[in-house]
């Protein structure tokens, strides 16, 4: 149905007024755009989530290696002074290797302590993003059931 209808600064404007099923037709398109839109937003904010996580794990894990490998020295010189040490009552040879089985004893134990620890972790996920999107689902399913 076409109407004429004068404009608020006077002038005349023809107007179609919408039949109830074009209005719903409508409200499902928008509703399907906007739930579109949502759902891209919160994948954005999933996708940042992790790569800001993985920069930090990142800065992290080289800070660790750095400090690892500061430590291999520090334990090789301690392992010479050990030796040294130990040379002075036993042979060089045995004061080596008592040392060397001493060490590798505590790296077992060590590995064994990070296998646990390791198997404990969980996986890295955007926790934040996933909140998010349960709770605008848990909305969409009330607001659908009025």
């Amino acid at each position: 149905m076409t109407s004429i209808r004068p404009d608020l600064d006077g002038q005349a404007r023809t107007t179609q007024r919408r039949t109830p099923e074009e209005n719903t037709g409508e409200l499902v398109r928008q509703a399907a755009q906007q739930t579109s839109e949502l759902l891209r937003a919160e994948l954005r904010l999933a996708v940042a989530e992790v790569k800001e996580k993985g920069r930090s794990a990142g800065k992290g894990a080289g800070m660790f290696g750095g400090a690892g490998l500061v430590a291999l020295y520090g334990l090789g010189a301690l392992a010479a002074a050990a030796i040294a040490a130990l040379a002075l009552v036993l042979p060089v040879w045995l004061a080596a290797l008592i040392v060397a089985a001493v060490l590798f004893a505590g790296a077992g134990v060590l590995a064994l302590a990070g296998r646990r620890e390791t198997a404990r972790a969980v996986p890295p996920v955007p926790q934040e993003a996933m909140e998010s999107v349960q709770r605008d689902v848990a909305e969409i399913r009330e607001r659908s059931h009025r």
